[in-house]
């Protein structure tokens, strides 16, 4: 068997191992409880503030549900507007609840509904945040805003960049709340909260902010390349647990959960693929973290408390915290990192190999800006990476030119060593030595677009830029399969392709997918086929297996390997040229008929 035939058969066959390996060997990563220091009070002898079990559920008994839905419906709300979003605030417990991201659409299509993120309780999905005080010494819990505090408007008419809203509460105790919630531009709403003591005695109170999700989204894929649940931030360690997860965690009061005291530089919330919302502290107080799962409810809940404010008489205290409730935009998120949202960035699923996935988005986003098209985009990148790999790939392409040279001499080997597979050997040892050739060199350039590959995949499916984006005709959303096929005469009829993940779709494959299987044929025809039977075999399938395989993949990941493959075809062709070699492409495809006809060679 022929040596360079070894090598691409073995270069080849791990490629497809790995690709289909891929979804076996890297699985989520899971993270470990952390442990439970005491929490830091701004007073020594302020109680433990502990955030009701039900704070996020205490509106919707389950035995009750129909008519605090009702209430929900007919409670007072204030009109949030901005350029990128709209909804409302519920006064029902000053609830965050209602919110729409105005620049996204469910699908492709013109008349789409927009992407809704956050719902009141009582709705399918549940989902909103909520804010309040825990009560410590000299103040009991009917004393505080609660889950269920009908609180009054007192300033601003429609929330909206530069024009904040506040709330206000009286306990009728000497206590009065307010809350002004403010927004910017884009998707973070800030909440100063602010109690004002009249009574004659101190409070001791600890102010939290919480996020519920009733059930695991109806649209959360379990898919194990993407990372969807909770997201902490711990002093610089990004804790990530699955929704499925979370329900596992240790037994604390009867309760799922798991605690993180002393937080300074983090945040915690909920992700899903492209979307999130997250609590952010002041990174300057030390915070406690905490993710509660209620199985009663079935409700996910995220809390950070803050620590307690001892208020004396006449005096009153004023604490200020985050919520980021949109799109997860590198660019915006970037901008709140250089804010001072401790490593906001890594809320993005970058995966294991976040020292490639990371540098490659960076490149496909600035090409994409610069050119405008995010296809157009991803085969500049693949120029950029063949030309950086291009020093490897020219000895490699030498060194397979040599190796046709030497085919004469290492055919008089076989003949002349017949059955003795050792002085084979010996002699093809003694040979590549004395003539300088690498026989694993044609290895290299596709051993290392694997990790570049799975990189480039992970990009595609999860960071939001490549979400809907559209290069061209029927291709309209790169993130997606190719929306192509027989079935629609491949776009020309007005009706879409076999749904993704169907039988049908797996043999009606589209356009791309077909030019990919081609571009793989004609690369193997720039060398003769092999003589061996079982390499004849596997040569001829090879370009079909992985048009089907990959047939399913996102457009974007299957633009850049038919770009890859078609400069990898250019290059080996130059560069076997310079070395003397002419690769007779139409007499090996004429060939490689003639033994699908016949049989084994004479």
């Amino acid at each position: 068997m022929d040596d360079q035939n070894k090598n691409l058969i073995f270069a080849t066959v791990l490629s497809f191992i790995v690709i289909l390996g891929w979804f076996v060997l890297f699985p989520p990563q899971e993270t470990e409880t952390l442990s439970e220091p005491p929490l830091q009070t701004s007073d020594a002898n302020a109680s433990e503030a502990v955030v009701p079990a039900n704070a996020g559920s205490a509106s919707i008994p389950a035995e009750d549900s129909a008519s605090t839905t009702k209430a929900l419906d007919t409670a007072p709300r204030i009109a949030v507007e901005t350029a990128r979003i709209a909804g409302s605030i519920s006064l029902l417990g000053g609830r965050v609840d209602d919110l729409y991201l105005k620049d996204y659409n469910t699908t492709i299509e013109e008349d789409a509904p927009t992407v809704r993120l956050l719902s009141p309780a009582g709705s399918t999905d549940a989902y909103y945040a909520l804010y309040g005080w825990a009560p410590g010494a000299g103040i009991s819990p009917e004393q505080v805003p609660g889950p269920n505090t009908l609180w009054s408007h007192s300033d601003g008419e429609t929330l909206s960049v530069d024009a904040p809203v506040t709330l206000t509460w009286d306990n009728k105790a000497g206590q009065v709340f307010s809350r002004t919630i403010s927004i910017d531009e884009n998707y973070m709403f800030k909440i100063d909260q602010t109690i004002t003591n009249s009574s004659e005695k101190s409070v001791s109170l600890a102010p939290y902010g919480l996020i519920a999700r009733h059930g695991i989204p109806s649209d959360a894929q379990n898919f194990f390349i993407l990372h969807e649940g909770l997201v902490t931030m711990n002093n610089g360690e990004l804790i990530e647990t699955a929704w499925d997860d979370i329900p596992d965690l240790d037994v604390v009061n009867g309760v799922p959960s798991k605690r993180i005291d002393g937080v300074t530089n983090g945040w915690i919330g909920f992700t899903g693929h492209y979307f999130m919302t997250n609590l952010i502290p002041d990174p300057a107080q030390p915070t406690r973290l905490t993710v509660k799962y209620l199985p009663r409810t079935e409700i996910f809940q995220t809390e950070a408390v803050m620590p307690a404010q001892v208020v004396g008489s006449g005096q009153s205290a004023t604490v200020s915290t985050q919520l980021f409730a949109g799109a997860k935009e590198w660019e915006i998120l970037r901008a709140y990192e250089a804010q001072g949202v401790y490593k906001f960035i890594d809320s993005i699923d970058w995966g294991w190999f976040f020292f490639l996935t990371k540098p490659i988005f960076w490149v496909l986003h600035h090409l994409n800006l610069l050119i405008g098209n995010m296809g157009i985009a991803i085969i500049g990148l693949t120029l950029l990476i063949k030309a950086l790999l291009f020093p490897l790939a020219y000895k490699s392409y030498v060194s397979m030119a040599k190796m046709k040279e030497l085919q004469p001499q290492m055919e008089k080997l076989k003949k002349d060593a017949g059955d003795d597979r050792q002085k084979l050997q010996q002699g093809m040892m003694e040979l590549y030595k004395r003539e300088k050739v690498n026989p694993a060199a044609g290895c290299l350039p596709i051993l290392m677009q694997i990790p570049i590959f799975f990189s480039l995949y992970k990009v595609i499916f999860v960071t939001l830029e490549l979400r809907h984006a559209p290069f061209f005709g029927p291709f309209q959303d790169l993130s997606a399969p190719d929306p192509t096929s027989i079935y629609n005469l491949y776009g020309l009829l007005p009706w879409g392709a076999p749904e993704a993940g169907t039988v049908l779709a797996l043999v009606f494959i589209g356009i791309l997918p077909l030019l990919l299987g081609i571009s793989m044929f004609l690369q193997q025809k720039l060398n003769p086929a092999p003589t061996d039977p079982t390499q004849q075999m596997i040569f001829a399938w090879m370009p079909w297996v992985f048009m089907f395989m990959l047939g399913g993949f996102a457009s974007g990941l299957v633009v850049y390997w038919i770009a890859n493959n078609t400069i990898t075809f250019t290059q080996q062709y130059l560069i076997m040229r310079s070395q003397g070699y002419k690769p007779d492409i139409l007499g090996n495809i004429k060939g490689s008929m003639k033994v699908g006809r016949k049989g084994d060679p004479k």
